[in-house]
């Protein structure tokens, strides 16, 4: 295949999840049930944010922007797997492969962004109580949001612009599910020195700088807590962090693992399996740590369920 600034005639191929021919429906029945929790779950958790003026916080604010990237960033990658283990048809046009490589790295920015930002609201809250409407008042919200926003779309468009300078050797397999930036620069015949660069770089200002703010914001809640002589305080404090505590655990680790501390032995399939962890596992699971865990939004689905049975009646 030719070089190819004729890349716009030219496609990938995705090779998927490592599974054998026979068990392709039970997979795809599995990951199509998890795509729908995953979007019915967050676009639930925006209705009652949205519906009950109780949780009109910065938390919850947070939360539902959350809720909409989780649904985002699934939505890039599993459409498209869900349909190539249904049709076998494995290609990827290559603006379709550029565009699904932006957005994927534009929401999982956005992703690490909010979780921060939630981080610092709960700070906020837990260990200066007395200043938090000061400390997290609209205009700040907004700008945290925006902010998250506008970085990471420019972090993407910095990956994308880069990727799309790159020649593409004859073989264009992508042992994936998606068209993950270091699958497609190992493809590359052109020198990616520049792109690996950035690729460290703006990880650690997308990733490791995010978590290490959140290690910093929860090291402060939990310096707090303890100086609570209360068992009550310290058990509402833990159980109003607890849900994010679990999400920043699901999907850091993930990531860290798989970027910033890859191991020599892992092969292809162990990679697929760590980034079905953060981009499929971790939204779907998300609606059910702030569901099942919180009372306020368990209280918010009571009262809309308690409603249209009223209305109903």
């Amino acid at each position: 295949m030719r070089r190819d600034n004729q890349s716009s005639t030219s496609e990938f191929l995705l090779l998927g999840l490592p599974i054998r021919p026979g068990q392709q429906d039970v997979f795809f029945t599995l990951f199509l049930g998890m795509y729908l929790t995953t979007v019915l779950g967050n676009l639930l958790i925006i209705l009652l944010i949205r519906l009950d003026s109780r949780l009109h916080t910065p938390m919850y604010f947070f939360l539902s922007h959350l809720a909409l990237t989780d649904i985002s960033f699934s939505s890039v990658t599993v459409p498209k797997m869900l349909m190539n283990m249904q049709t076998q048809k494995l290609s990827i046009t290559y603006e379709g492969c550029i565009s699904q490589t932006y957005f994927f790295i534009f929401f999982a920015d956005l992703d690490s962004f909010l979780i921060t930002s939630m981080a610092y609201d709960r700070y906020a809250a837990i260990c200066h109580p007395l200043q938090y409407t000061t400390i997290m008042s609209q205009s700040v919200c907004v700008m945290l949001v925006a902010g998250s926003w506008v970085i990471a779309s420019a972090c993407a468009l910095l990956h994308t612009l880069l990727l799309v300078r790159l020649s593409f050797c004859a073989d264009r397999t992508v042992p994936h599910f998606f068209c993950d930036l270091g699958a497609l620069l190992k493809l590359s015949c052109s020198d990616t020195s520049l792109n690996q660069l950035v690729i460290f770089t703006v990880g650690l200002t997308a990733i490791m700088l995010p978590f290490l703010c959140i290690l910093v914001s929860y090291g402060h809640i939990g310096t707090t807590i303890l100086r609570v002589p209360s068992t009550r305080g310290i058990c509402k404090a833990l159980s109003t962090c607890g849900s994010h505590l679990s999400v920043v655990t699901l999907y850091y680790g993930a990531i860290i693992g798989l970027y910033f501390l890859p191991s020599p032995n892992n092969t292809h399939d162990k990679n697929i399996i760590a980034s079905l962890m953060y981009t499929v596992v971790t939204p779907m699971l998300n609606p059910f740590i702030y569901s099942l865990r919180n009372k306020d939004m368990k209280g918010a689905l009571r009262k809309l369920l308690n409603k249209k049975t009223h209305s109903s009646n």
